[in-house]
């Protein structure tokens, strides 16, 4: 696919490796112009460190990055501060600050710098946060009082005040419920710069113009969103596995034809011994016959050779080209529940921030239970009353078997440990043998579990978390998931559905992807709101959409 006529990325023989070593990038092209990107592939392949690298977060071991104008991210993990004011947080309450002192009266210079042509910021800030669906929020408000998925909302409307001309999103709709995706979807609608978004979201990928697919340190281009990119990438795949099996035909064409040359070689020297030791003719005209003979096996069977080292070759080619994206197996015995056995008891619980569980609730093996609500209705800190991370207000939650809590801050790993010590911390008593085994049933095989956890990306680290849970001591029989699929690509995701799919212990998951939350067999769905109640499969988009901000 041709650039666009003005290219605002450049990156020309990139290259970048971690401080352990670790190669993310060698040589890497990449040119960007106007419109809307989505920048996908598998997870470890670089998509963050890309942003990153293009946004002057980290800077290139190799290789050249030109950018032009102003440049905005937002990262996967926003982090405000919960002290700051929202218009601290916007970046306009110096600005707000210079505009209310010139309104009382006071003409100093230094306000009307301040404010330069920017007089209608107020305003502008309003509408943007209307936008969004931050209208509630006052610019004097604190960030302490919004949740998580409102201050990504927050950060990104400070995003668009600041106006930049590129626009880097990294997983945008991590954390936010229906509601709040729907505004961003708008937001990225109506976005008319050069926009390049991370994103395993198939509803904010419908609305890209173009798919850079990332994939062994180069970038493929394919018109259209993800739904085209998928067709090309389909017809790819069938024409690279019909060259596959032509490649292997050929192969054994090859090889027949070898066995063949190497048969009448071997038939030309028992003739020629058999000449030669019924001497019918005379000495040197056999060892003319006996040199020509060998010469002329001895070409036949090199060209034979050559040619299925060539074929071989095409096949190795052909089979590269067909995508391996490997599937996560968990087959633990340990975490099977068995029907009916209770693993839970909620009983007239009040959790910190206002939410309850009004009477008793009962969750009996191996139920997969969905939590969904509005951002900020309770369900982490309900998911983390659960693991005994907060204490109730009141009432109480029981466990009656071991339990795991997976967060979605994925901080269960420790950064200066490797994958698979990391994994032994949780279980000591596993021999390193065991250890690997197990991780290689999460892809982590061979070099890739002593790679450090600091420097996984953001899919790794959820699934070296998942095995460390997963492998613990005692094996986890009710499993408590927060926002699973965040950071997650499209593939580990369906691994992530397939490694469900084989686990037998009791689910909670608390999310807002309710085609991922179907897909893993929920067969109860509880909604947070306020209080704790079982909804019907059929409420749960519409519930989910009428959610309040």
């Amino acid at each position: 696919m041709s650039a666009a006529p003005t290219t605002h990325v450049t990156c020309t023989g990139l290259a970048f490796a971690w401080p352990d070593g670790t190669e993310v990038f060698d040589g890497l092209q990449l040119a960007v112009g106007l419109g809307r990107t989505g920048l996908i592939g598998l997870n470890g392949s670089g998509k963050s460190t890309l942003l990153k690298l293009i946004a002057g977060e980290l800077t290139p071991t190799g290789g050249r990055i030109r950018t032009t104008g102003e440049i905005g991210f937002l990262p996967q993990a926003v982090t405000l501060d919960t002290a700051l004011r929202v218009d601290e947080a916007l970046g306009i309450a110096g600005a707000r600050a210079a505009l209310h002192a010139i309104e009382a009266g006071d003409a100093s210079e230094e306000h009307f710098t301040a404010v330069g042509d920017d007089w209608d910021v107020e305003e502008r800030a309003h509408a943007t946060l209307d936008q969004l669906g931050l209208g509630r929020l006052g610019l004097d408000r604190t960030v302490g009082e919004m949740s998580g998925g409102e201050c990504v909302l927050l950060a990104l409307a400070a995003l668009l005040l600041a106006r930049p001309d590129v626009l880097l999103l990294d997983e945008p709709t991590n954390n936010l419920d229906l509601r709040a995706r729907q505004r961003l979807y708008d937001a990225v609608d109506a976005w008319t710069g050069v926009l390049v978004v991370v994103s395993h979201d198939q509803e904010l990928l419908e609305r890209v113009d173009q798919i850079a697919d990332l994939r062994g340190g180069e970038v493929r281009w394919y018109g259209g969103p993800l739904s085209a990119y998928e067709e090309a990438l389909a017809q790819e795949q069938q024409a690279a596995a019909r060259m596959v099996r032509v490649a292997e035909a050929d192969v054994q064409r090859q090889k027949r034809e070898l066995a063949e040359a190497r048969l009448k070689l071997a038939r030309r020297k028992r003739y020629g011994q058999k000449m030669a030791e019924s001497k019918r003719e005379p000495k040197i005209v056999m060892n003319a016959r006996k040199r020509a003979a060998q010469e002329s096996a001895g070409k036949h069977r090199i060209l034979h050779e050559e040619r299925l080292a060539e074929a071989r070759e095409r096949l190795d080619e052909a089979v590269e080209a067909v995508r391996d994206d490997d599937e996560v197996r968990i087959d633990l015995p340990g975490t099977v529940v068995h029907p009916g056995r209770g693993v839970l008891t909620l009983r007239e619980l009040r959790l910190r921030y206002g939410a309850e569980v009004t009477g008793a609730y009962e969750i009996h093996g191996p139920e997969r239970i969905a939590l969904v609500g509005r951002n900020g209705a309770g369900k982490t800190t309900l998911l983390r009353t659960i693991a005994g991370e907060l204490a109730p207000e009141s009432g109480e939650a029981l466990a009656h078997v071991p339990l795991r809590f997976l967060p979605q801050r994925l901080d269960v790993l420790d950064d200066a440990l490797t994958v698979a010590e990391n994994v032994a911390r949780f279980a000591p008593e596993a021999t390193n043998n065991q250890i690997r085994s197990r991780l290689a049933r999460f892809l982590f095989r061979g070099a890739r579990a002593d790679q450090q956890a600091g420097t996984l990306s953001g899919g790794e680290r959820f699934r070296a978390s998942l095995a460390a849970l997963l492998l613990a001591e005692p094996a986890p029989r009710l499993l408590l998931l927060d926002e699973p699929t965040n950071n997650l690509d499209r593939a580990s995701v369906q691994r992530l559905t397939a490694a469900l799919a084989s686990y037998q212990g009791a689910l909670i998951v608390a999310g807002h992807d309710v085609p991922f939350l179907e897909s893993i067999g929920i067969t109860r769905w509880l909604l947070l709101d306020g209080t704790l109640r079982d909804i019907d499969a059929e409420e749960v988009r519409g519930t989910a959409s009428d959610e309040e901000e």
